[in-house]
């Protein structure tokens, strides 16, 4: 089988680097395409050997990539188009069916209850969501959480497939040599508790509830920020204001792959938390919850569809902690009160291992190039929580 992989940019995202970790564990001759900027990803599945195509895009209505698109397709010979991120998918599967190529399949990575990737959820984004959702053959939802919203939006159920993001457990597995290789790196003293956040710094992941958070916590307490965005300016002017600017530390954009570029990657700097901090109220996943918790990490978190959509077994040390930052402070000094636990990975990142999504969506690629129709979806919603 050789599938074409479409996105909206690869720059350091979750949904990007996903499909780079995906695209090692897939068994399909693979290429990618990217509407516009190629960023660091794309440095990295070259270096993987993917084959990487810039289609140059210049903004949401640059309708000339579309017949771009088209050639591109035509010329690859492809079984299968693979769409990711909201423009890649309205473009994507309209220039997939003008190539002759019906085996369409779309992954929803971002889809919230009141945004998409940071649109508001209008009238518009959804009739045209919609529109070229059926063109396809099935959309991928990252979480049964995220399914659920595309039923509400007018998916149909057989149209739906669950396939969670995975994790790479080995590269998260605790080293304690890893921690304090990077810890001294940092230069974060040898006593300093340190609260991590991971994610893209805009609004919608709240990350000044944590810096307000820090500020209502003993002078131990560190908050290491793991991210680029349009709100790190914002939140280092919050720091100063709140007086703890001394004890927050800014990261910049990390990779989760290894061949990142210079400095500590992503597990590197999880080895060196203490505990992960999510306030971000509306998410279609949480992977960088379910990496903490692969690196052995207490959480505590405002919204997870992953562990939400599991029982509350699989992650014994993760909280759910709805607020602002006195309730984060709260919960991060009990969190602390309780102690350095074990640094192992507990049931729910081996359930998300990439592994067993890799398995999940050949078979989707399987329907998906199957000439027959498409019967009921093979159980969208079924998270059996194992360890393999």
């Amino acid at each position: 089988m050789k599938a074409l992989h479409i996105i909206t940019g690869l720059g350091v995202g979750g949904a990007e680097q996903q499909l780079r970790l995906l695209l090692r564990h897939l068994p399909v001759d693979c290429d990618v395409v990217t509407l516009t900027n190629p960023g660091a990803v794309a440095d990295g599945l070259a270096e993987d050997g993917v084959r990487v195509v810039h289609l140059g895009m210049t903004g949401n209505r640059d309708l000339s990539a579309l017949p771009r698109l088209v050639r591109v397709i035509r010329s690859g010979g492809y079984d299968l188009v693979h769409t990711h991120l909201y423009r890649a998918c309205l473009y994507g599967r309209v220039a997939a069916r003008l190539a002759g190529v019906r085996a369409i399949v779309a992954t929803e990575h971002s889809l919230g209850d009141s945004q998409l990737e940071g649109r508001r959820l209008t009238a518009g984004v959804r009739a045209l969501y919609l529109a070229g959702e059926r063109l396809g053959r099935v959309t991928v939802a990252v979480s049964p959480t995220v399914a659920g919203r595309l039923r509400h939006w007018g998916v149909p159920a057989p149209r739906i497939e669950v396939v969670p993001n995975g994790i790479d457990l080995a590269r998260f597995r605790f080293d304690p040599v890893r921690r304090h290789r990077t810890r001294r790196r940092l230069g974060l003293p040898d006593h300093a508790y340190v609260i991590g956040g991971v994610g893209r710094l805009h609004p919608g992941k709240r990350f000044d509830v944590l810096i307000r958070a820090l500020a209502e916590l003993p002078e131990d307490h560190w908050l290491l920020l793991v991210g680029g965005g349009p709100e790190e300016t914002v939140l280092r002017r919050t720091a100063h204001e709140s007086g703890v600017a001394d004890r927050v530390l800014f990261t910049g954009e990390r990779p989760c792959l290894p061949d990142g570029g210079p400095g500590p990657d992503l597990p590197s700097l999880a080895s060196a938390m203490d505990v992960l901090a999510s306030p971000s109220p509306e998410e279609a996943f949480g992977l960088a919850i379910v990496e903490a918790l692969a690196a052995g990490l207490p959480v505590v978190y405002a919204s997870c569809p992953a562990l939400e959509d599991l029982p509350a077994r699989a992650a014994p040390a993760a909280r759910r902690v709805p607020g602002g930052p006195g309730a984060f402070a709260a919960a991060l000094s009990e969190t602390r009160g309780r102690g350095p636990g074990p640094r192992t990975a507990p049931e729910a990142a081996h359930h998300y291992a990439i592994t067993r999504s890799a398995a999940q969506l050949m078979d989707v690629y399987a329907a998906a190039v199957s000439p027959q129709p498409r019967s009921a979806p093979s159980s969208p919603s079924s998270q059996e929580v194992t360890t393999s």
